[in-house]
């Protein structure tokens, strides 16, 4: 019998232009070359997605605890003492300050407010928890002013920003106003629902999550690294989450949301039907990419209280 496996795909032609344009830059078996390999493509896949700066918007590069580099937006209208802790995506492999600067300035201007960024350390030179730890200290060192926080992060990113906020919450640290978990990676057992639904999705293959994860080497059974095993979710802030329907990671932000609902939590979630993983990227050449972002935008700007 000859078994014939289809591959899910969207249909919308600018999403698939965009993976396009992506896999000319970063191949579909990346994580088949080496660290430094893998790392020269993201930068040069996030360049080619640059985009220009909102006009007024500041940057500022700082250093927390004598080592973690920080990134300091401030938009030319700011509207809220809120600030924004945004935490980057790439695998726990790849990434840095630069590789998500222009979604940085373009959310910060959107939500008028005050947008940081961290350049947490990578794996697998420096496997769990070194870059929970640093995502945590500097939580801690922006809420020591007395400010609000929201904390938001995408896909890697997402898993560490719904981390530091069980840990704040274990360690009864107030101040965090909301959490914004963008196509997250939770922690899902990677052979059901959309693990097995979207295996082959493009820009994301549960084969690829399983590597990261690999590569992270958190343990199995901790519910910071893995959310979604937290025996308990009441008391959380309220949260923004959104999945891309094209990705394995699908299923991880609807059960997250729908524990954090059950739980009493206040929660705004969208999957985005023609979306891939990474489609923030895709905000200025797909229509549902620009339709999601202007929805994180407006999620953005009623934690941060600007909407």
């Amino acid at each position: 019998m000859v078994v014939i496996v289809t591959r899910a795909i969207p249909t919308e032609p600018g999403i698939l232009a965009f993976h396009k344009r992506c896999e000319d830059f970063y191949p579909a078996d990346a994580i088949d070359a080496s660290i430094a390999q893998q790392r020269q493509w993201y930068d040069a896949l996030c360049a080619e997605f640059d985009a220009p700066s909102p006009e007024g918007l500041t940057r500022q590069d700082e250093i927390v605890g004598g080592r973690i580099p920080l990134r300091r937006y401030r938009p030319a209208a700011i509207a809220t003492q809120t600030r924004v802790f945004y935490i980057h995506g790439g695998g726990f492999v790849v990434g840095s300050l630069q590789s998500h600067d222009a979604i940085c300035a373009e959310l910060a201007h959107a939500a008028k407010a005050e947008l940081v960024s961290v350049d947490y350390r990578l794996a697998p030179e420096h496997v769990w928890p070194a870059a929970f730890d640093d995502c945590f200290e500097v939580l801690k060192s922006l809420l020591a002013d007395g400010r609000p926080l929201v904390i938001a992060g995408d896909s890697a990113g997402g898993n560490l920003a719904a981390g530091v906020v069980l840990k704040a919450r274990a360690e009864a640290i107030g101040g965090i106003a909301g959490q914004v978990l963008i196509y997250p990676g939770l922690g899902g057992d990677l052979v059901s629902g959309s693990y097995s639904e979207m295996a082959q999705a493009p820009g994301l293959s549960t084969a690829d999550v399983s590597y990261y994860r690999d590569m992270l080497k958190a343990p199995a059974d901790n519910a910071f690294a893995h959310p979604l095993k937290a025996d308990e979710l009441s008391g959380l802030p309220p949260a923004y989450i959104t999945s891309a329907h094209f990705d394995p990671l699908r299923d991880d932000a609807a059960h997250y949301a729908q524990r954090l609902i059950a739980a009493g939590v206040n929660v705004t979630y969208r999957d985005e039907a023609q979306m891939i993983h990474a489609w923030l990227r895709a905000r200025h050449m797909s229509e549902g990419a620009r339709e999601g972002f202007l929805n994180l935008c407006r999620g953005v700007s009623g934690l941060v209280g600007t909407l």
